[in-house]
């Protein structure tokens, strides 16, 4: 009987296995890659891997108590986002627990999580370097004014920019600095580094190339107006936004104009790109997809409010926050919506798409965490699975019994 019992539990193990995808043992299976810095990569792509969210309910919220600008980096199951009442949190990515905070001045921009250290800037002008797992500070930079720039960590070496003016590139090991760059006006956006070049743009009305070991200027660009967004670099692209509303790609060699498309109002968003279309936000509440090689225009989408954020594309879907205090799912390839989770308060910050599970921020102080509904077919699946147990429970409980009798029909009816 013990060894009918066991094969009922291996039994259904497997045909948990089956109808519920997951493994014998229950443990999340890992679909995708985790999304560590502004943007998910030092070329500011913007995509993610794994399945999408297509049909969202509410896995937790946790309530900081600080306006969340701050787009979260989520690396090894914790997600890490800064905040307006002066505190980075570390907070488990499956339940939203908090697993450490530290206070190092208000935070709007986003960490970047790497070898086990959380570098993270503050209005108060700090560079931090923070040990992941507790939260200790290992070491900070001092600039000459606020950082609201998200670091970019490539080969050892730290790059940001500065509301002082500055461009720096610091040792990410103790924060010592290896060059400065100097533009003529504050740096709100973020750099990108691919192929040893460093881009970004500053509220001067530059765009800037920089040669990533010596900080020496490769090129510029500039329309004549302040540019807040950081840049994304795709192939042969730079793709950049301005505060005149226009969005344009450059050649990567020289900075010369490839194509440029006007939007209704200021661009504040950043690119994703994914699949030849540049997706980005406007401050004319529309989200707007665009050919990636030549700008023309194949979609858009009104939201309800301003769109500071910058989308995150996974497969299909895009996501973005809206200052109508909604985070939205449209199709990449027609911009229909998919669905919306409502805050309560503008949602600028970035999202950040890491195994089927969107996290996002909002000015209402919270931390969302969003993933897919359960969908009918999977209860129907363990509809099929009970039955499939009954099934076998019965067939071995019958066997069993018509066992024993036939050996207590071979005995002698009195034992000696």
């Amino acid at each position: 009987m013990k060894d009918s019992i066991a094969v009922v539990f291996v039994v259904i193990l497997f045909l948990c296995a089956i109808f519920t995808g997951s493994s014998p043992v229950g443990t999340a299976q890992r679909t995708s890659s985790d999304w560590p810095m502004f943007r998910t990569d030092l070329s500011h792509s913007g995509v993610g891997t794994g399945n999408p969210v297509l049909s969202a309910k509410l896995l937790w919220n946790n309530s900081v108590g600080g306006q969340i600008y701050s787009s979260p980096a989520v690396v090894d199951g914790v997600v890490y986002v800064g905040s307006l009442n002066g505190n980075i949190y570390a907070l488990k990515a499956d339940d939203g627990s908090k697993l450490w905070s530290r206070t190092i001045g208000q935070v709007y921009c986003s960490p970047a999580v790497s070898g086990g250290v959380v570098y993270v800037g503050s209005v108060n002008g700090k560079l931090y370097a923070l040990n992941a797992t507790n939260g200790d500070e290992l070491w900070s930079f001092s600039t000459g004014s606020e950082v609201d720039s998200s670091p970019a960590i490539a080969n050892g070496v730290i790059y940001i920019g500065s509301y002082d003016y500055n461009v720096y590139a610091l040792n990410a090991s103790d924060g010592s600095k290896l060059w400065v760059f100097s533009t003529l006006a504050p740096i709100w956006s973020s750099p990108a580094v691919v192929a040893g070049v460093v881009y970004i743009g500053s509220t001067d009305n530059y765009t800037y190339a920089l040669d990533a070991s010596s900080g020496a200027e490769l090129w510029n660009f500039t329309n004549g107006y302040p540019t807040e967004s950081s840049p994304t670099i795709i192939g042969n692209f730079v793709y950049t936004a301005y505060d005149n509303g226009s969005l344009y790609a450059l050649n990567v060699a020289d900075g010369a104009i490839v194509w440029s498309f006007a939007t209704g109002n200021i661009i504040k968003s950043s690119t994703a790109v994914a699949n030849g279309v540049v997706y980005i936000g406007s401050l004319d509440q529309h989200i707007y997809a665009l050919n990636a090689s030549d700008g023309a225009k194949l979609w858009d989408y009104p939201t309800g409010g301003t769109v500071y954020s910058a989308p995150a594309v996974v497969k299909d879907v895009v996501y973005v926050g809206s200052a109508d205090a909604n985070i939205y799912a449209l199709s990449a390839s027609s911009g229909t919506k998919l669905w919306s989770h409502t805050t309560n308060g503008f949602v600028e910050s970035s999202p950040a798409v890491v195994n089927g599970v969107v996290y996002v921020g909002s000015l209402d102080g919270s931390i969302y965490a969003l993933t897919n509904s359960v969908q009918k077919s999977n209860d129907f699946s363990f509809i099929i699975l009970a039955l499939a147990v009954a099934v076998i429970l019965a067939s071995i409980i019958a066997f069993t019994v018509l066992r024993k009798r036939k050996q207590v029909k071979g005995k002698p009816r009195f034992q000696p």
